[in-house]
């Protein structure tokens, strides 16, 4: 068993080690007046936000107390004869979910192409359609669920087309960032074979994204499904009217067999698209 070496042993590496390493060892002030200044400026905006916002230990712990109140009311959850009523809405849902991710892959995929640097070499157009990009990203979904209420009226057809215009712009940036860093031997390959830009992006780029967008659209689609319950409750159907209804009149059973409903539909899409996912990434490194 080998022995450790002795203190003084130890004392004079470290003397020898800061001689021929000074650098390594001398203390930057400056960076830890920084540090320190970083955090003193993190506790004070954490501060003054608990405060401008009426932040309130005490208030947590009386709201616990109603909380549980709601949480034996909404025991044991039930249908209330209604089950026809949400599975129907539950599969508006999923239809929102899918019809508007859909719309959204299908927009940015040839968007993508344009405001990727190794496609697109006009630096101002690039430029410009990640900047619209950024502009219709920057809208959350709920926005745009009111924004096409009032468009094209309640119901599900404003919900998918929030859902659309909201993954529009982030998928668009997803997928030009994939696009970005694709292996280009292949559409270098295609080049010096004769083939034209068109043909590069054809038959080396799309091949080489495919997998990672296909992964990328399954994920939004799960996500989505959470998104279709929420925008329906300000109208754009699905089931989240029935549960803005039921929690307005404390219908609490029917609450919780709703969010029952909700929560094992999202962790059976999460089962599938997971696997889908693994299987489109395995079959790319492949």
């Amino acid at each position: 068993m080998t022995r450790p070496p002795p203190a003084r042993g130890r004392t004079a590496d470290v003397a020898a080690l800061r001689l021929r390493y000074p650098d390594a060892f001398r203390v930057s002030w400056p960076a830890r007046l920084a540090t320190l200044a970083a955090a003193a400026a993190l506790l004070g905006l954490t501060g003054f936000a608990m405060a401008r916002l009426d932040f309130s230990a005490t208030r947590i712990l009386n709201g616990l107390g109603r909380l549980g109140e709601f949480s034996l009311m909404m025991l044991p959850p039930s249908a209330g004869g209604r089950f026809p009523d949400f599975l129907q809405a539950l599969g508006e849902t999923l239809a929102i979910a899918f019809l508007g991710t859909l719309t959204a892959a299908l927009l940015a995929f040839p968007v993508a192409f344009l405001a990727a640097r190794n496609v697109v070499r006009n630096p101002f157009a690039h430029f410009a359609v990640r900047r619209g990009l950024d502009v219709i990203r920057s809208v959350d979904v709920l926005i745009w669920a009111l924004i096409w209420i009032n468009v094209v009226g309640l119901g599900p057809f404003a919900g998918a087309l929030a859902i659309a215009c909201a993954d529009f712009g982030a998928l668009g940036k997803l997928f030009s960032e994939a696009v970005e860093t694709a292996d280009r031997r292949a559409g270098e390959g295609v080049a010096a074979s004769g083939g034209s830009p068109l043909h590069r992006i054809r038959f080396g780029l799309v091949p080489a994204v495919l997998p990672v967008l296909g992964s990328q659209v399954l994920y939004f689609f799960e996500s989505n499904t959470r998104s279709a319950t929420i925008i329906g409750i300000v109208g754009a159907g699905g089931i989240g009217q029935y549960l803005t209804e039921l929690i307005r009149v404390l219908e609490l059973q029917q609450v919780a067999f709703l969010v029952l409903m909700i929560l094992a539909t999202v962790a059976a899409i999460d089962a599938v698209s997971g696997r889908l996912r693994r299987a489109l990434i395995g079959g790319e490194a492949r």
